[in-house]
This record gives C-alpha cells, sequence and structure tokens, in this order.
C-alpha cells in the first residue's frame, strides 16, 4: 500500500511544476488583459458591475481552456508555456476585435450592460474552445 502511494506521487514535482506555470500565465494573462481594456475590470467588479465580471470571467476561462489544452498535450514545460503564450495572444486578440465589432464596447461593460456582457464572455468561451482544439499537435 505505502510502495502505491509513493509510486503515485512519483508525479508530483511535474504537477508542482506546471501548476505553478499554468499561475504565473493566468497572472499574466490578467495583467495584460486589463492593460488591453480600457476599462479597469477589478474595480468594476468590486463595485458590483456584472456586465465586468462576465466579460472578464468569460475571458478567464476562454484563456484557461486553451492552457488546459497546452498542459495536456505538452512535450515539456517550455512547450507548454510557449503554447499557453500562444493562447494568451489570441484571447487578447479576441477583445481587441469585439471592440472594433461592438460599438462602444468598454462604455457598455462599464454601464453594466449585461447582454454585451454575456456577449462578450460567450465570445471569448468560444474562441477559448476552438483554441483548445486547435492545441492537439
Amino acid at each position: 500500500m505505502l510502495e502505491t502511494t509513493m509510486s503515485s506521487l512519483n508525479g508530483l514535482p511535474a504537477f508542482l511544476a506546471y501548476f505553478a506555470m499554468a499561475i504565473v500565465l493566468l497572472l499574466l494573462f490578467i495583467r495584460i488583459y486589463s492593460w488591453v481594456t480600457p476599462q479597469d475590470e477589478l474595480a468594476l467588479i468590486k463595485a458590483n458591475n456584472a456586465a465586468a465580471a462576465l466579460a472578464f470571467g468569460g475571458a478567464l476561462i476562454g484563456f484557461a481552456l486553451p492552457l488546459s489544452s497546452a498542459i495536456t498535450h505538452s512535450l515539456s514545460l517550455l512547450d507548454c508555456a510557449l503554447w499557453g503564450a500562444v493562447a494568451l495572444v489570441v484571447q487578447v486578440l479576441t477583445f481587441v476585435v469585439l471592440r472594433v465589432a461592438i460599438r462602444q464596447l468598454p462604455e457598455r461593460i462599464n454601464q453594466g450592460e449585461i447582454a454585451t456582457g454575456v456577449f462578450v464572455a460567450a465570445s471569448a468561451i468560444a474562441v477559448g474552445l476552438i483554441n483548445a482544439a486547435c492545441m492537439t499537435y
């Protein structure tokens, strides 16, 4: 029993390395995404703006999906970091495209328009799913 348990824990160093890298990439995504978007998502969320919470939450999920795929399919920690960076760029570009496509997007989120927040979240998650599916190299 002890031998089986110890054998199971052999993967713990790799788990910790990939998990730490994923957290770093997630924090980097939050920083870059917050920098690219003209609205202050965290301040809006603190002010109970549901549209901002939906849009930002969707962006986080949209990034986590391909990051998960990169972790699953990567050949090494470096490989995973590179594909995580690709996922980050794709997700940030998704917001840029949405900002061009939706007239006055930041103002609408600032005003708490739920429909806009839901659409931004759904778009981010949809792109994240497609991005994740493409990472089956």
